[in-house]
């Protein structure tokens, strides 16, 4: 048949370029077996040959298609999935949670703005719009878009670096913020657009957890001055400056302690009697307990501003005796387009990344599947849209999405109830905002972040756990109270990057051995190996008391759950797993290595890999006589003289291999004409195990691997060169054609399942009629080979591989 027109011309092209397209040094020598003499009968029991996958398989598995345009396009709008499945039970739930949260967010949205050193009212805008829009993107119940306090402090450090307003820089610092929110945005909403919501998983747990240690800690004591009304230092100050300063300004503190610490005082005490005492006291109404604990802040701050309006009724700002909010306008009085200049965007361009980092940490705060790609969108439309309200940057809220967890949240919409509860805020309670006083909002953000401070009793499980990180977990919060947040986010991520990177470089594969073992009960360890009845005496004194309790623990008392169940299994040779060190591990068979790759051998560690390999190699056999027999002069200078010029055994090595690059393949054929050379004239084979992916046999194969180099002439089922190929192969029923008048006529019944007379010709052999291991007649069970033939070396277990390392040693 004529090979296509595109086929012919690219192998013309190949021809007049002199390009190998059979690279494989095996390639040309190597013709393909067959299964099993007779397969050309046809059959399932035909040779099967694995094609390589091609560059074009590639871009079709991308290839966009109508169908996939359309499920896209849905994608980016969740909503619609389930809209039309709401219920009176979700709306109850939504409005319950929904409500809750807006009394949350209203005192909590005020004290971030000033954190932000923003007017109050900044927050009650973010908290308003992130709601709001939201939903329509989400693909999480529970994540609340508002002011967080790590970017409210981002931004203060922001505004307080940038230029005064002055002719030169005739902007303010709300203009800074609306144009951060929106280029903000829309970087993150490109990412999720383009599909790019797994960069969130090269954050690592330990660096979330020490970014948000270390800026819960600074700004818990850049709070502090205000909670304690001190005056007289910078606190957007590194924190260890922060901490000196409060010291040295002690004899400053105001009236405003009071009620800080007041303020305070009673947050945790309400969340110790809800939270604590009570649940245990009465833990049939924990529900009601929850609500009550959820509602404390709103509590403390309305009854703090009623004892300032009480102290301060009648006094001008000026006269006050604490400092207060002030004056907070009702309505929308921000409303307008971003001012898009470049002096703006230079003000925060060396802090942009680490607002887009903070960003993408919220929608990493779900304990059940989301689509990361489309809470990005989510996020990213609710930064580009929020500024023309007059918002600044807001993401999820790690507060406010455990209480909507908590509090049973059914559906995103319960946004929109929250957005109602803040609307209704910033129309008619702006007059009571007057007298919420600065220190009350300052013990409101000190305790919201405590909670985000990890307990010791967690970092003792890291250390358990991989103590390493936990290093990386200390330098992030020594460099975030030492330097700055934005260092800290940075510091955490590329320590946790490079120790990934140092893992896969110098990962250590394991020479493994074989072990037989058997499946037995729990009692059956204390066995004895006589069999009489006075070993069972013995075994039966020796077993604890609780394995042989009753007549049915004595009944199996020494006995294995199944007698035929011994079977192989592959340990490291120096029991570096942590299996029991009596046990003894030994070689599978003479001049045999099997290597197991911890890791995908890739450009970091393929040197790693193959020097260890090769030594262990080196070090447990003794080269071939045609090595040892080499003049001085050609000997090269680093190649030291054998001790021994004994051989021994041709190595046959087989390791299990996943992920390759052009630099870990290459590798590999060096350590084979390396190894080649040491057993010379003999060669290495090379069996591989478990390959999961085409394209890694697809590159094993081109550079040689996976079948044998020395064969010579065709193959037709038996042994020529001196090679006997094994392959692993499943049983598969086939049907089969009988004669109707050969069954009768040879004794078989009618459902044609024995035979009546007990004898069998060699034609019902070759039909399948009557075979053993047939499910009737017209049946027969026929071997299938897992593999394709054009990869013999490829094999699916250890086992396979090893039988046909051994195969290949005594065929030779």
């Amino acid at each position: 048949m004529l090979a296509p027109l595109s086929t012919r011309i690219g192998h013309g092209l190949a021809w007049f370029l002199r390009i190998d397209l059979n690279p494989g040094h095996h390639a040309k020598e190597a013709p393909i077996p067959r299964v099993v003499e007779g397969h050309d009968r046809g059959g399932l029991g035909t040779t099967y040959i694995e094609h390589e996958p091609t560059m074009m398989e590639w871009f079709q598995q991308y290839e966009p298609s109508v169908p996939g345009f359309v499920s896209y396009l849905l994608s980016l709008i969740p909503f619609l999935s389930w809209i039309g499945r709401y219920n009176l039970k979700w709306l109850y739930e939504d409005l319950v949670t929904g409500i809750t949260v807006g009394c949350v967010v209203i005192p909590q949205g005020m004290a971030y703005a000033k954190l932000a050193l923003l007017p109050g009212e900044f927050g009650l805008y973010s908290s308003f719009v992130g709601v709001m829009i939201y939903w329509f993107f989400a693909t999480s119940k529970d994540i609340t878009i508002s002011p967080v306090a790590v970017m409210s402090t981002l931004v203060s450090n922001i505004v307080s670096k940038a230029p005064k307003h002055s002719k030169t820089f005739p902007y303010t610092k709300e203009d800074i913020v609306s144009l951060l929110a929106l280029v903000c945005g829309g970087i993150v909403t490109a990412m999720g657009l383009l599909r790019l919501g797994f960069i969130v998983e090269y954050i690592p747990l330990i660096a979330i957890v020490a970014f948000m240690t270390g800026f819960a800690i600074s700004i818990a004591t850049g709070q502090v001055g205000s909670l304690l009304g001190l005056s007289g230092f910078n606190t957007c100050d590194p924190t260890y400056k922060v901490i000196i300063n409060i010291l040295k300004h002690l004899h400053t503190a105001q009236l405003d302690t009071a009620m800080g610490l007041t303020a305070l005082f009673l947050l945790y005490l309400i969340r110790w009697i809800t939270g604590t005492y009570l649940p245990k006291r009465y833990p049939s109404h924990k529900k009601t307990w929850f609500f009550i604990s959820t509602l404390r802040t709103a509590f403390t701050i309305l009854l703090h501003t009623l004892i300032a309006w009480l102290v301060n009724w009648g006094r001008s700002p000026k006269e006050v005796l604490f400092k207060i909010l002030g004056t907070a306008p009702s309505g929308f009085k921000h409303m307008g387009v971003p001012k898009a200049k470049a002096k703006i965007f230079n003000v925060f361009v060396d802090d942009l990344l680490a607002a887009v980092i903070v960003l993408l940490l919220s929608i990493l705060i779900n304990n059940y599947q989301i689509n990361p790609s489309q809470e990005l969108i989510a996020i990213g439309v609710t930064n580009i849209f929020g500024p023309f309200f007059g918002t600044y940057p807001a993401t999820g809220s790690f507060s406010c999405t455990a209480i909507k967890s908590k509090a049973g949240v059914r559906t995103p919409f319960a946004g929109v109830i929250t957005g109602i509860v803040v609307l209704l805020a910033i129309y008619l309670l702006t007059s009571v905002f007057y007298y919420i006083p600065n220190s009350s909002l300052s013990a409101v953000i000190i305790h919201a972040v405590s909670d985000l401070i990890t307990p010791p009793n967690t970092v003792c499980k890291f250390w358990c756990i991989s103590p390493l990180e936990v290093v990386i977990f200390f330098a992030g919060v020594i460099v975030t109270v030492f330097t700055s947040i934005e260092n800290g986010i940075y510091i955490t991520i590329a320590l946790s990057a490079g120790i990934m990177l140092f893992r896969i470089a110098k990962a250590k594969g394991h020479l493994l051995g074989k072990v037989q073992v058997r499946s037995v009960t729990g009692a059956s360890l204390y066995r004895v190996d006589d069999r009489s009845d006075q070993g069972s005496e013995v075994a039966l004194h020796n077993a604890p008391a609780e394995l042989v309790k009753g007549s049915a623990a004595k009944k199996t008392l020494g006995r294995s759950l199944d007698d035929n169940s011994a079977r192989n299994v592959y340990l490291p040779l120096d029991l570096a797993d942590g299996s029991n060190p009596s046990l003894r591990v030994v070689s599978p068979y003479l001049g045999i290595f099997m290597y197991r790759f911890s890791e995908g051998i890739i450009y970091a560690n393929a040197s790693h890999y193959t020097e260890n390999l090769v030594q262990h190699i080196f070090s447990a056999t003794r080269p071939n006589t045609s090595a040892t027999i080499i003049d001085p002069g050609d000997r090269a200078w680093n190649d030291p003289p054998p001790k021994s010029s004994v051989a021994a055994h041709t190595p046959r090595h087989f390791a299990s291999v996943n992920i390759v690059d052009i630099t870990s393949v290459q590798n590999l054929m060096d350590m084979r004409t390396q190894l080649d050379w040491y057993v010379a004239p003999d060669i290495v084979e090379w069996h591989f195990i478990s390959i999961g992916s085409r394209w890694t046999k697809r590159a094993l194969t081109a550079a040689g691997f996976g079948f044998p180099s020395d064969i010579e002439g065709d193959y037709d089922g038996k042994k020529k060169a001196g090679w006997t190929p094994v392959f692993s192969a499943a049983s598969i029923e086939e049907t089969v054609v009988v004669d109707e008048s050969l069954r009768e006529k040879k004794g078989f019944d009618k459902e044609g399942r024995r035979p009546l007379n007990g004898s069998r010709s060699s034609e019902e052999d070759d039909n399948g009629v009557g075979r053993i291991g047939t499910t009737g007649a017209g049946k027969r069970r026929v071997p299938v080979i897992i593999g394709g033939i054009g990869g013999l070396f490829f094999h699916v277990d250890i086992d396979g591989a090893l039988r046909s390392a051994i195969a290949s040693i005594e065929g030779r």
